[in-house]
């Protein structure tokens, strides 16, 4: 197949540009392109234009042609992403990989300039900022002196890299949340590269693509980007110029009809769509929204429809391009891509158009007039509550009438992305509603069940919408003039996702009111939506710890697990920056605010939530004279520049990185001592002991360090003997850059089952020969001392939950060879190639007990040379009393491209090998 066949040229402006022309392909061979989703086109495109006949063939391109609406067994695709975005807290280890494979290169006598991203990378530093200050015009100086105090030595990393490598940018932190930057600044919607074509150089354009280190990624789908997240070794893969191997997914139709009544927001849309997409089970799958509906929600509006694609558990929630996307790449400062996107994607069948016939895998009809005034919890964004049941649904709460658990891999996802530390109690406790009188600096005032102690205008969720803001600030206005005053038992505050949002509201009059209430900016960053919602009052916090008080958190946010939000609020809402305001004001969680006061006047005077909410007309009038392309280029034209913090923060800025050998947040890693150039040979595993003897569906959160760190663990013994006391241990997500503490926490979960020490939980296992109890890692240390390999035995499902990079990187570190399951989740099972682990699949109806294994055999695994995909190897199993059992695994490497992997040991090494012999070292 000739692809240059299928190029084509548009004059953009001033400028020629080339692009692959999906539509050709209809009629050439391949599928009907005017039948397929738009989120489809995308993915044909992708692999039109990266065919090669190698990584992508013919057939790649057949299969994604002839989508089908369903798929009996996974069909998979390699996928180029055309960037990557990454956030402060997930980050870390992929630049530390990075740096180590500079030092690798210079230590093979070569350039360590050449090592590069090679796709374009932007780092957003906004996951660390947590509210220790609020309700002051001094707050958001405090929070980002702290922020800087607490993480300087992981900013240091970021500083060097923003220096020291191309195609890689860093946005410093106190400058906003990384997908609301993402949204109005760095995505591209149309990007250009440039291709070699009979020995010349072009200009192609084509769909701005992008994978994340954060799950909330998918809020880029608002303006027709497809972009989601996805673990730390699939975004190394891609930033190496590797494929993310991906199962064509089937895509759910949503269209929508109507339009939003007055005074319903964006968030009480995404509030019912949540609920509903839940219901319908779209987990894993791409959700695409069409319709006339789609014409009558503006691009904030859809991009927190996107936003939480994750809590409704889909992979997209995509909405194509049209005239609202490239009006909001004009408004927001980025003239050429609209131009580009413009011409691009109505020539190529990318731009909507609803008089098509497109199939998806299923539709839902939603009628955008059916719509009310909503929030949802108080543990699971799912649980929608309308607002004129809250007093009703507080009840239920309080008599544990509620469902507290929400799916694995959402919990598993959360903690890994902001290194939460808290959990909460294993039971509900009904009781009836109390209050009590406390003394809050120097002043008399009554709590109970149902105060609600924190109110948050926070996530990029919400403060990427002016509308819903703008309003927020009219609200608050009136609220002033009629003299309403916040409890003072609220903590309030307000963290923008972008420093546009203080330009519009300054410029409009509005952020004096909201600072009288208040609602002072705190931050410039993720905080309360992530569990950086820092302390209560002290006295406020022993009354709830001393009474047990079921106090609420009310948040603009996209996530409110029990104890997520703050470790002693059990009941957390999610609502509008409006109705936070509203509840705030209030002062408790229990009322009905459609017809009940929220509160009164000096005058005693009722005043109730119609009174404050401003009108549609006026809300509009200021977004349309106030938020303007002026303030998105002011805004954003040193964004990359950062504030006095980061230009104090003193770093080497040489090619290779100065690593700190007393560090204990950042390690260079190991993954390249002892490295050769050419790849040894693969051998048989022969004489491997097995560390662990686990059941079924064991997570990523079993197998990956995550949380607090425990002091009697390894990790923390590790620290104390390096002089960190306990109460600075952090979490293990803060120091995922220390390869050290990471492998010391791996299979470091307190609930962990090993069958080998049962009914025992947590991180032990036996040491053969002598059977001697002790941590996992120790046992580990002293079979690597003696060069014993070894494995892990597991069930069904092994590896569920969130995409991990440490459950594959901790598992290599320990010595583990592979892991024989009963089956995998294919991406931690990709992640574990991608770290050189062998991953193997017992034959169907062949398990740990149907062969008698009890973790004291000695393993030998044979057949590992000349490996293709796929291939059956055979494992000798000997126990102690010399009886041998066998039988055969089929490896799950299930491509070229993994069985390349695991030959080179990993991803790392291979991309190394590459570029040693690409630059002649």
């Amino acid at each position: 197949m000739d692809k240059l066949s299928f190029l084509n040229k548009l004059q953009i402006d001033d400028t020629s540009v080339s692009f692959f022309d999906i539509t050709r392909l209809t009629g050439q061979g391949f599928g009907n392109i005017n039948r397929l989703p738009y989120t489809i086109r995308i993915l044909v495109e992708n692999l039109l234009r990266k065919y090669d006949d190698k990584i992508v063939g013919e057939q790649d391109l057949q299969n994604i042609t002839n989508w089908q609406k369903s798929y009996d067994s996974p069909v998979e695709i390699p996928y180029h992403p055309a960037r990557v975005l990454m956030q402060d807290f997930t980050g870390v280890p992929a630049v530390v990989d990075l740096a180590a494979l500079r030092d690798a290169v210079r230590d093979q006598g070569g350039d360590p300039a050449v090592v590069n991203p090679l796709v374009p990378v932007e780092l957003v530093a906004d996951h660390s900022v947590q509210v220790d200050f609020s309700g002051t015009s001094a707050s958001l100086s405090g929070n980002v002196t702290k922020e800087y105090d607490r993480n300087g030595e992981r900013y240091t990393v970021f500083k060097w890299a923003q220096s020291s490598f191309d195609n890689f940018r860093v946005v410093p932190p106190n400058s906003g949340i990384c997908h609301q930057v993402n949204l109005e600044h760095l995505g591209r919607v149309t990007i250009t590269c440039k291709m070699a074509v009979e020995d010349k150089e072009i200009t192609v354009a084509h769909p701005d693509t992008v994978v994340g280190l954060d799950s909330h990624t998918t809020m880029i789908n608002g303006i027709g980007v497809m972009g989601w997240g996805v673990g730390g070794i699939e975004a190394e893969a891609v930033m190496l110029g590797q494929p993310y191997y991906m199962s064509i997914p089937e895509v759910v139709g949503v269209r929508l009809s109507g339009e939003l009544k007055a005074g319903i927001t964006a968030t009480d849309l995404v509030l019912t769509l949540t609920q509903l997409l839940r219901q319908v089970n779209v987990v894993e799958k791409f959700v695409e929204y069409f319709g006339p509906g789609m014409q009558h929600l503006s691009i904030p509006d859809r991009a927190t429809v996107a936003n939480m694609t994750p809590e409704y558990g889909a992979t997209l929630g995509f909405f194509p391009i049209d005239e609202k996307t490239i009006d909001y790449l004009k408004l927001t400062g980025r003239n050429r891509e609209a131009a580009l996107t413009d011409g691009i994607a109505r020539s190529c069948g990318l731009f909507y158009d609803d008089s098509g016939d497109i199939e998806y895998s299923q539709v839902i009809e939603f009628d955008l007039g059916s719509v009310e005034p909503s929030l949802a919890g108080p543990a699971r964004p799912q649980d929608r509550i309308p607002l004129s049941a809250m007093k009703q649904a507080f009840g239920d709460i309080l008599g544990c009438r509620y469902e507290r658990d929400t799916r694995v891999e959402q919990v598993s996802t959360f903690i890994d992305e902001s290194g939460c530390e808290t959990t909460r109690k294993e039971s509900c406790h009904a009781a009836a509603k109390r209050d009590i009188e406390i003394v809050m600096n120097g002043k008399p005032v009554k709590i109970g069940d149902g105060s609600v102690v924190i109110a948050a205008i926070t996530s990029c969720t919400n403060t990427s919408n002016p509308h819903v803001l703008i309003g927020t600030g009219l609200m608050a206005k009136a609220a002033v003039k009629r003299g309403l005053r916040v409890p003072g038992y609220v903590k309030t505050s307000f963290a923008p996702g972008s420093r546009v949002v203080s330009n519009y509201l300054d410029n409009s009059g509005l952020t004096p009111y909201l600072e009288a209430l208040g609602f002072h900016i705190a931050a410039f960053g993720c905080t309360t939506c992530i569990g950086n919602s820092g302390p209560l009052n002290p006295e406020l916090a022993n009354a709830i710890e001393k009474h047990e008080l079921n106090v609420a958190a009310v948040l603009s946010g996209n996530r409110n697990f029990e104890a997520r939000i703050h470790q002693q609020i059990k009941s957390n809402f999610l609502a509008s920056p409006m109705l936070v305001l509203a509840f705030a004001l209030a002062g408790r969680i229990d009322v009905d605010l459609s017809c009940e006061p929220l509160s009164w006047d000096p005058n005693g005077e009722p005043v109730y939530l119609e009174e404050l909410w401003p009108q549609n007309s006026d809300i509009a009038e200021l977004v349309s004279t106030h938020v303007t392309s002026q303030a998105f280029i002011t805004e954003y034209k040193e964004i990359f520049t950062g504030d006095s913090h980061w230009h104090k923060l003193a770093v080497n800025e040489g090619t290779t990185y100065a690593w700190n050998p007393e560090s204990t947040y950042i390690k260079r890693p190991p993954y390249f001592d002892n490295f050769s150039r050419v790849p040894a040979p693969i051998g048989d595993i022969q004489g491997a002991k097995i560390l662990l003897l686990l059941g079924d569906s064991v997570t990523t959160d079993h197998i990956s360090p995550a949380g607090a760190i425990a002091r009697n663990y390894p990790a923390g013994s590790y620290l104390a003997e390096r002089g960190v006391t306990q109460e600075n241990f952090n979490s293990y997500g803060s120091r995922r850059g220390n390869h050290e503490v990471m492998m010391r926490g791996t299979f470091g979960n307190i609930r962990i089952k090993n069958r080998m020490v049962a009914p025992k939980e947590g991180a032990f296992t036996l040491k053969m020969p002598a059977q001697t109890e002790m941590f996992s890692y120790d046992a580990a240390m002293q079979y690597l001392a003696e060069k014993t390999p070894l494995v892990v035995f597991a069930g069904k499902e092994y590896g569920t939950g969130s995409s991990r990079d440490w459950a594959a990187k901790g598992t290599n570190l320990l010595g583990i060879r592979a892991v024989i399951a009963e089956s995998f989740e294919r991406i931690h099972r990709n992640n574990l190639v991608g770290m050189g682990v062998l991953p193997l699949v017992f034959p169907s109806g062949t398990d740990i007990d149907s062969l008698g294994l009890d973790g004291s055999e000695t393993i030998d695994i044979s057949g590992l040379d000349n490996m293709v995909p796929r291939k059956k190897l055979r494992v000798t199993a000997t126990g102690r009393d010399g009886k041998v059992t066998s039988f055969e695994v089929i490896a799950r490497l299930d491509t070229s491209v993994d069985v390349s992997y695991f030959e080179h040991g990993g991803i790392l090494p291979y991309v190394l090998r590459q570029m040693l012999a690409q630059n002649k070292a």
